[in-house]
This record gives C-alpha cells, structure tokens and sequence, in this order.
C-alpha cells in the first residue's frame, strides 16, 4: 500500500494505492467515495487488487483531511486530477501503472463523479457506477429538503455549511446532470449497478439514455441489497472484478 499526495488545483489531495503482487506495469482502477465518504469501498480495492489490478482511492479536497474546502464542481476537477497523476510518466514507472489501462468506479455521488469523468476521458478503459446519485437532480429539490439531506451527509468536509451545499447543487443543477453524460459513456464500456434505494431510478435514466445514444457496452444490474450493498459486499466485488476481466 502507497501513500498518495496527488496535485490537484495547488493543493496535494490524499490518495492510496493497493498495488498487486508481481514486478511490472499493472491495470488500474480508481474508486470515487460517494457524499461524504463513510463508505469507501476499501473492502472493494483490496479484492480488485487481488486481482491483479492497482486500486487507487482518493479524498476529495475539502474532504477526510484532504486540504482546501469542498465542493462538488472540484470532485469532478480533483478524479481528472487523479488521472493525471496516474498517467505521467514517471509516476507510472514507480506506481507499476499501465496509463492504457485504466479505469474509474464510484459509488454513490462517487458514481455521479465517475460518469462525468469517463464522459469526456475516452483514454479510460470503462467505468463503473454502483448506486449513482445524481447531484444534478438534488439541485431541483426544494431548497429545505436540499438542506436537510445535507446536513445528513456533511461528516467529515470542511469548508462548508448544508446552506452552502444545497446552494452550489441548485445554481449548477444544469451542468451536474449526468443526463449530459449519455453521449459520451456510448463510447466506452459501463458497469451500472444499483439496489433497493432511492437513487436506483437515477442510474436507470442514464442507461436508458447511453442505449438510445447508440451505447452497446454497457451492462446494467440490479441486485436486491441496500445502498451500501451492506449485505452483498462479495457480490459485488465478484461483479466488479468479472467485469473488469472482460475488458479489452
């Protein structure tokens, strides 16, 4: 395991590496934590590794003790950051990076990071969301119920209020849409996997909408479990590494 600080916008992010066993250039995979984090899928890196990939997570800035203040619009800027990183020469030399082979996961807001990501980033072998949370969709709730589901999931970030998130997600409400996303996940490979919560409808849209882009690579699963998928951890590390062996 590797201690990451990773250049992001004049600050270093945190970030870790779980590298696999064996000398040389391995595949990647970096998974985005979802709002604020609590779950970060580390269960999930160490059984992609075992597989025989790096697995790179990463904090946000402004988020369990990377610098700056959060905000969403910078999630987007810190995982191309991430990618950057991971890609430069001499940073994949000493990490066993393959730059051709990598991939990006996220769960949750994480999953909604993901599919902005790999939208425009059509170098990453594919991407995977798990229970995406649209935050395009949460600037049209109302403002109180914005609030309060904030102020629920704020543990852990600095450099904000619930006030001040609910606010950012309604004057960007537009441009987080991941419905914007469609045209460009047609042209790579994607996992969509969801679950028995409220957010499932929001990763149903945007598969319906990657198909009628004319998207053929993408496999969509719904598994009967909570959003953690609390009690499916091995199913879904098992759909996870299955779909990532399947990449060309």
């Amino acid at each position: 395991m590797t201690v990451l600080h990773i250049p992001s916008h004049g600050v270093l992010i945190n970030g870790l590496m779980y590298s696999p066993a064996g000398a040389g250039a391995h595949p990647t995979l970096v998974i985005c934590h979802g709002l604020p984090g609590n779950e970060k899928n580390l269960d999930l890196a160490q059984a992609v590794r075992r597989a025989g990939w790096n697995a790179v997570t990463f904090n946000y800035r402004g988020s369990w003790g990377s610098p700056g203040a959060f905000r969403f619009a910078q999630n987007l800027q810190d995982a191309d950051a991430v990618l950057s990183y991971l890609r430069d020469p001499a940073n994949a030399v000493k990490l066993g990076v393959d730059p051709k082979r990598i991939a990006i996961a996220g769960h949750s807001m994480g999953g909604w990071v993901a599919a902005h990501t790999a939208a425009h980033d059509h170098a990453l072998r594919g991407a995977i969301l798990i229970s995406m949370g649209d935050m395009g969709l949460l600037g049209g709730m109302p403002h109180a119920e914005a609030v309060a589901t904030m102020a629920d999931n704020m543990e852990a970030l600095s450099g904000v209020t619930a006030e001040s998130m609910a606010d950012e997600v309604k004057a960007h409400a537009k441009e987080f849409l991941v419905a914007g996303t469609a045209q460009g996940l047609a042209q790579i490979p994607v996992l969509a996997l969801t679950a028995n919560d409220h957010l499932a409808s929001h990763t149903d849209t945007l598969v319906a909408a990657i198909r009628a882009k004319g998207g053929t690579k993408i496999t969509a699963l719904h598994v009967d479990t909570d959003h953690g998928w609390s009690d499916h951890r091995i199913a879904l590390e098992s759909e996870v590494i299955t779909w990532l062996a399947g990449l060309n």
